[in-house]
């Protein structure tokens, strides 16, 4: 059964998931980012070429060619993930194949809107019987 973790109170998302994604590929473990638009995976790209903790962390984006090669998958375009054994969820919705993964990672910010989208998501892995654990990063720094 997939482990559901939620991080939530984040300042900004996209550090705390280039934290989560270099400490999964530390453990072997390939990870696939959902994010909800361009301007957030050009970001990821960026972050994960210059993360100061990671030697080398190989990504390419979903639509690219060496897609099923790559361990890191950034998708902005609600492509087919691949056998990723980490999901990391950046968008406002449930990614609807998130029990084919072993993790699934839920990032969610101190803004209003999105804690309200995210309890929503909170109770659809809940009503399907996934346990799911809270994570409050309020007071960490990324």
């Amino acid at each position: 059964m997939t482990r559901i973790d939620f991080y939530t109170h984040v300042a900004d998302k996209v550090p705390v998931a280039v934290q989560l994604t270099c400490k999964a590929w530390a453990q072997g473990l390939p990870v696939w980012l959902r994010v909800p638009d361009e301007a957030m995976a050009q970001q990821l790209d960026q972050r994960l070429w210059t993360h100061p903790q990671a030697e080398f962390v190989p990504h390419c984006r979903s639509d690219h060619a060496l897609v099923a090669e790559t361990p890191i998958v950034i998708d902005a375009l609600e492509m087919e993930p691949r056998s990723h054994r980490v999901l990391i969820n950046l968008r406002s919705d449930p990614p609807l194949y998130f029990a084919r993964f072993e993790r699934l990672a839920e990032i969610v910010s101190q803004v209003d809107q999105d804690a309200a989208l995210a309890r929503e998501r909170f109770r659809f892995y809940r009503q399907r019987g996934f346990e799911v654990q809270a994570h409050n990063l309020a007071n960490h720094r990324f």
